[in-house]
């Protein structure tokens, strides 16, 4: 029995205060959206539907690449009505799973759970446990807290005595397609917001004689919707929770774990530790013993075993390889391979360059577009000039080669084998291998020269 998906994400979500459609906001780098998607692609689902709406066209932009049936909810009239515009021509055989584009923690277990039940020809309910269950729809049960669900009731909706029970409905079910098709047609929008819930199924299921099942929620936070930029940070800070807590069981040192923040995937070998006040983006991964100093910046990388990060520095897309010592205030920009025992000191930038093994880039230094050999030591201050105001060239320096300080390297210009670059020197040309180059003008000094100094106002 396969399973189609339809999110529902059609809100404007006025209370986020911004232009942006809601789905569309980011927690931990990704949109709200993009998570819900990554728990439904989870179970392999025959179709993802997504209603849409408010910012529709944005929405369905930044999802372009994704292979999804997008449905226009056109007029706001509430989860039933979007539900039924999403619900033609799937098969009757199919288990309907609904999910909310704003619940962006749900985790596939939960979602495979919910499906199960309704496998077995059942309405099945996704309910959690709220301390302050205030705005959500109250569960409604015969007989007490263990007999079975009867209905379902929205909070503005609810009696006193209704709006003192605890269990909620999280929106969350699941539903073979054609009970749920002529449960949806049935809905009428007899409340004070004139809407149509899909809450209101239960009961008609009920009254149809079909098992409604409930299936616990993991936890509050899986289900915790998002609203507001409040909400948004307190999303937030339990995926961040659920995040440094799989690290921690992994055997990574977190030496704050409320301190850290991953927008992305952070894979990590033995013994890593990750000073507080990092952010991980993308896809990074850490080889064994890897050391990450304090508010650093890694985006898209990879770091071989051994190698240090010291604080304040900015790694983009770059291929770090084993025992490399980056750092600190160091930035490496993508297109960037370091081979093994690769040193580059404080605020040296390097861009879509190779360096060798055993090779050190130490202080106040541009390298951009170069091929640099083993054991080569690039003095403080040196710029490969690779920018001519239209193209890029490249510099080539080979293995052994000494650059001293302050040095000009304006390409395409290429160092030979053991060769050494006197301070200070602009070299233009190709220097041999083994020999000392020294490019500098003639120094004079001036009799008599004087500082100019301030006219007196």
């Amino acid at each position: 029995m396969a399973t189609t998906v339809v999110i529902l994400a059609a809100g404007q979500g006025k209370r986020m205060r911004s232009s942006l459609p809601k789905v569309l906001h980011p927690l931990a780098g990704r949109p709200l959206l993009e998570h819900v998607l990554a728990a439904a692609g989870a179970l392999k689902p025959r179709e993802i539907r997504v209603v849409h709406g408010h910012g529709g066209e944005r929405v369905k932009e930044a999802f372009g690449s994704r292979a999804l049936t997008w449905v226009h909810q056109a007029e706001q009239r509430g989860t039933g009505h979007a539900v039924r515009q999403a619900l033609a021509r799937i098969p009757a055989r199919d288990v309907v799973l609904v999910l909310y584009g704003d619940v962006p923690l749900i985790q596939p277990e939960t979602l495979r759970r919910l499906v199960a039940r309704a496998r077995a020809g059942q309405l099945a309910v996704l309910t959690a446990e709220f301390a302050d269950p205030a705005g959500y729809g109250r569960i409604i049960r015969s007989g007490g807290k263990r007999g079975g669900i009867v209905a379902i009731v929205e909070d503005r909706d609810a009696t006193p005595a209704q709006r003192a029970i605890h269990e909620i409905n999280t929106g969350l079910l699941a539903c073979p397609a054609a009970a749920l098709s002529r449960m949806v047609r049935r809905l009428r929008a007899d409340n004070a917001q004139k809407e149509y819930y899909l809450t209101d199924i239960i009961a008609l299921a009920v009254r149809d004689g079909m098992g409604v099942a409930a299936v616990a929620a993991g936890s509050a936070a899986e289900v915790m919707g998002v609203n507001d930029k409040a909400q948004l940070a307190e999303a937030g800070r339990h995926l961040r929770q659920r995040i440094t807590g799989e690290l921690l069981q992994a055997g990574v040192t977190l030496i704050d774990p409320e301190r850290i923040d991953i927008h992305g995937s952070l894979r990590c070998g033995r013994d890593v530790t990750i000073y507080p006040n990092v952010l991980f983006e993308g896809d990074v991964s850490l080889g064994d013993g890897v050391v990450v100093e304090p508010f650093s910046r890694i985006r898209n990388a990879r770091l071989g075993a051994g190698t240090v990060v010291h604080s304040h520095c900015v790694i983009e897309a770059g291929d770090i390889g084993r025992d490399c010592e980056i750092g600190p205030y160091a930035r490496v920009r993508p297109g960037v391979v370091l081979a093994g025992d690769v040193k580059l000191g404080n605020f040296v930038e390097v861009k879509k360059s190779a360096i060798g093994l055993h090779s050190k880039v130490n202080h106040l230094t541009y390298i951009g577009d170069a091929t640099i050999g083993e054991r080569v030591n690039v003095g403080a201050g040196t710029i490969t000039c690779n920018y001519d105001g239209a193209n890029k060239h490249q510099t080539v320096i080979g293995d052994r080669a000494f650059i001293g300080s302050g040095v000009e390297l304006v390409a395409p210009v290429t160092i030979g084998a053991g060769a050494t670059i006197g301070a200070g020197s602009t070299i233009s040309k190709d220097a041999p291998p083994g020999e000392l180059t020294v490019a500098r003008s003639k120094q004079i000094s001036i009799p008599g020269w004087k500082r100019p100094v301030k006219t007196p106002k």
